[in-house]
């Protein structure tokens, strides 16, 4: 079967390291996997392919300026691209959700294939409060023709959903979690001396480090914190670091297919989510948790969001903003091996159960109606 896949996002280059593209890859690489001829239209292209992705077709449409005309250049990308993929004839076109972007609708209105558009976040709330949105009319009306065209609306968790149903009348939507490659990553055992406390994550605020490094700080020891990722706070992540007198293991940036050599040798994974001042913005499906828990990790994370569910008791849970209560979970989970194998054979137990990206595909194409997907 001939598959379209849609990313016409600026921000979410098909090969960089991020959340965002980490979930393009995965899903490219299932629907390959299952047999389906792929071909990728998206805005940027990133970095170098993984070497499963080399020969990868990658139809590349690329778009300029800025403020209220790069809304207009975004919304010529997607008519371009929406032309590219009508004349390669596909017999589903798969688009993530961007802002302006209509390529599935019109595909799908002219062709009759089926279409699933597929919701990471609520993108026009995004904008106008992180961002700047000049168009905000044309945001809503792009989001409206989507969902109306797509047989399936996929969406990464609840208020996600809520969301898409505040704004729309849809009627086809659907929660799919995110899901996690557990053939790419594995167990591996505990490094000898100290144990092993991993984060993996872009550095920005809505991740929680600076509670992490107050929560290091307040430990009783015994642990080393490894910091795998970059960001517009990596300055003051190291500059607090060295404040805080703590010696942390920085690795930086790494691209997907290299995380699970460096989750390699931890013995705990850690996911400190901030409190936020509606439970609604944490609409968050975290990869990082998934990943953790498909590497056999026992995680500590902050009770927020979907993150229970996905654990299902296979970590701690803390509350969020919580130094202390951090500490001390980590500290505990440091202090007993046992319980650390414990904890990690549930997570990758029910990592590859309940959230191999096998499974999380195959549910989108089975909502999607696509048969032999």
């Amino acid at each position: 079967m001939r598959i379209a896949y849609v990313v016409a996002d600026p921000g979410v280059p098909v090969f960089g390291t991020k959340g965002a593209s980490v979930h393009v890859q995965e899903v490219v690489r299932e629907l390959r996997r299952r047999g389906h001829d792929i071909r990728v239209h998206a805005l940027r292209r990133g970095q170098c392919p993984p070497r499963d992705m080399v020969d990868l077709p990658l139809v590349i449409t690329e778009v300029s300026g800025s403020g209220p005309e790069r809304e207009a250049a975004q919304r010529w990308c997607a008519d371009k691209i929406a032309e590219q993929v009508a004349a390669w004839e596909p017999h589903l076109v798969w688009e993530r959700h961007s802002l302006f972007s209509t390529v599935m609708a019109q595909v799908v209105d002219a062709s009759g294939c089926p279409g699933v558009l597929e919701v990471n976040a609520p993108l026009v709330d995004e904008q106008k409060t992180h961002r700047r949105l000049h168009d905000e009319e044309a945001a809503w009306a792009a989001l409206v023709r989507q969902v109306e065209a797509a047989d399936v609306v996929a969406c990464v968790s609840e208020p996600v959903a809520r969301w898409v149903g505040e704004h729309t009348d849809a009627t086809r939507v659907r929660v799919v979690p995110n899901g996690v490659n557990t053939r790419r990553i594995r167990p591996d055992d505990e490094a000898g001396g100290r144990v092993v406390v991993t984060f993996v994550g872009t550095l920005k605020p809505w991740h929680g480090v600076d509670d992490l490094l107050r929560a290091a700080a307040l430990s009783h020891g015994g642990w080393q914190l490894r910091i795998v990722g970059d960001g517009p706070q990596r300055t003051h992540v190291e500059t607090r670091a060295r404040e805080l007198g703590l010696d942390v293991d920085f690795r930086g940036a790494v691209a997907p297919d290299q995380v699970p050599e460096h989750l390699s040798g931890s013995a705990i994974a850690v996911a400190p989510y901030p409190r936020v001042q509606r439970t609604e913005e944490h609409y968050f499906s975290p990869l990082k948790v998934l990943e953790y828990m498909a590497a056999g990790l026992p995680v500590v994370a902050s009770r927020i969001g979907q993150i229970p569910s996905l654990l299902a008791g296979a970590g701690l849970l803390v509350n969020p903003s919580d130094p202390q209560a951090l500490a001390d979970a980590l500290d505990s989970l440091a202090a007993d091996p046992e319980r650390r194998r414990l904890l990690g054979a549930k997570a990758r137990a029910t990592a590859v159960s309940l959230h191999d990206w096998s499974r999380v595909v195959g549910t989108v194409l089975d909502h999607a109606g696509v048969r032999g997907g």
